[in-house]
């Protein structure tokens, strides 16, 4: 049998109030199970201290971004900080609706980021799909970044400064990313690869 008006917002208040308070344990008990300060959780999630230390006293209702910003920095999902669950072994699981796409201006390049996203500062991989005649520019990355172009289907072409290079299936490009670089198609079918990118100056800062 449900409940409806009043009684359903009752319901509804008492259930939230009851997983904020689940909540605020679970972060506390997360943070002190890795080892970190209010500070080393503020530092690595982005959320003030202040935030965090009132969500651990059940003194605040956190937004879902709030909530993925601690899931993210303490290396667990948002489904167990909600549900106050334990951890299993590390298995996640991204489906395809899932994967942030990213697209060349000429619209005919695609780059689906299927790095993890916690390692995005140092090293980022991408499964890049290039349609004839499509062209991916990129500006230089920080000082001693290195790129990995691995093909998989078709060919690509490499351009870093004035040298020029070809790839073709079962085939690896590795070239300095901190110069103005560019990946080409420029055959009649579409190309396929992994794309590693190591930021190397930025893991060092």
């Amino acid at each position: 049998m449900g409940v409806e008006g009043k009684d359903k917002a009752k319901v509804l208040e008492a259930g939230a109030a009851a997983l904020s308070g689940q909540l605020g344990r679970t972060v506390a008990k997360l943070r002190r199970s890795a080892g970190q300060s209010l500070a080393d959780l503020s530092a690595q999630s982005g959320v003030a201290k202040s935030i965090i230390s009132q969500i651990e006293r059940n003194e605040t209702n956190p937004t879902l971004t709030t909530i993925w910003r601690l899931a993210h920095a303490l290396d667990v999902s948002i489904g167990s900080i909600l549900h106050g669950t334990e951890e299993g072994p590390f298995v996640e699981r991204v489906s395809r609706g899932e994967t942030p796409i990213l697209v060349s201006d000429d619209g005919l390049c695609r780059l689906a980021v299927i790095g993890w996203l916690k390692t995005v500062d140092w090293l980022q991989w991408y499964d890049f799909q290039a349609e004839p005649g499509g062209a991916l520019g990129s500006q230089p990355h920080p000082r001693g970044s290195i790129e990995c172009l691995s093909v998989l289907e078709g060919e690509l072409e490499v351009e870093v400064g004035e040298v020029i290079e070809v790839a073709r299936a079962g085939e690896t490009l590795r070239y300095r990313g901190d110069r103005p670089h560019a990946i080409r198609n420029r055959g009649a079918t579409t190309a396929q690869a992994t794309m590693v990118c190591i930021l190397k100056a930025a893991a060092m800062d």
